[in-house]
């Protein structure tokens, strides 16, 4: 039936836009980030589909994740990869082993696509993370390097530009989320059972600073609202574990 075919569909332009942004990637990472966003609302709409309609199969779970290692799994680690490269500033001396050594520092980035795979092979074996997160999912490790392009087109002369084209910083962060998207903290996911304040506090109080932040911040404010979504979740662990 066509209509079981329909949360494939749009799994499949998950990665068609991981795809293109992968292409872009070396032309124009802005491009790349927007196609990073795009494949987000196709993330979230292709298991509200399944659900919706209740067509939801094993088929599309592997499709899913094979979707989301590209999209977001390779195409951020490319998009870091040529931050990294275009602006790595080479020391004075320039020998043979400096030069090797710069050469190679580029490809930690893909620790991002390395351990996205890992992290989405885990997901699909792991039947305690159906109300939330065990490590920090990959469309959100996505969505924060995704908007490191759109900040530095966006605030050309900011200060901040100078960390976020930095290669010791950018490979520093690659390895810290790296190690995040496998780490098994428990991350709380915006699933609601109900609407109550008791058991959504933390979901509240992260959704209007989110929204806070944006509406302050625009695209300055994503990098941000990921460390909060991290933050918050400790928090909350904290809190269930002392009461």
């Amino acid at each position: 039936m066509i209509k079981k075919q329909i949360p494939n569909a749009i799994t499949c332009l998950n990665l068609l836009c991981g795809c293109i942004g992968i292409v872009y990637a070396f032309t124009d990472l802005t491009i790349s980030s927007y196609m990073i966003f795009l494949a987000c609302v196709f993330d979230f709409l292709d298991g509200f589909a399944a659900r919706l309609l209740k067509v939801s199969s094993p088929i599309g779970k592997e499709l899913d994740s094979l979707a989301d290692v590209v999209t977001f799994g390779v195409l951020p680690g490319l998009i870091v990869y040529n931050l990294i490269a275009a602006n790595f500033i080479e020391e004075t001396v320039n020998t043979s082993i400096s030069t090797n050594i710069y050469t190679f520092l580029p490809f930690i980035s893909f620790s991002i696509s390395i351990f996205s795979a890992v992290r989405l092979a885990i997901f699909n074996l792991d039947t305690r993370q159906s109300e939330s997160f065990l490590g920090l999912p990959t469309p959100a490790n996505a969505l924060f390097f995704a908007s490191f392009p759109l900040i530095i087109n966006q605030y050309p002369n900011s200060a901040i530009n100078s960390y976020l084209i930095n290669p010791y910083v950018l490979i520093g962060l690659s390895l810290f989320m790296s190690y995040m998207l496998v780490s098994g903290i428990p991350l709380f996911a915006l699933k609601f059972k109900n609407f109550g304040w008791g058991a959504n506090k933390i979901k509240y109080v992260f959704l209007a600073c989110s929204a806070l932040l944006f509406i302050i911040l625009n695209v300055l404010s994503i990098p941000i609202i990921i460390f909060l979504y991290i933050i918050l979740s400790i928090i909350e662990n904290k809190l269930n574990f002392s009461s």
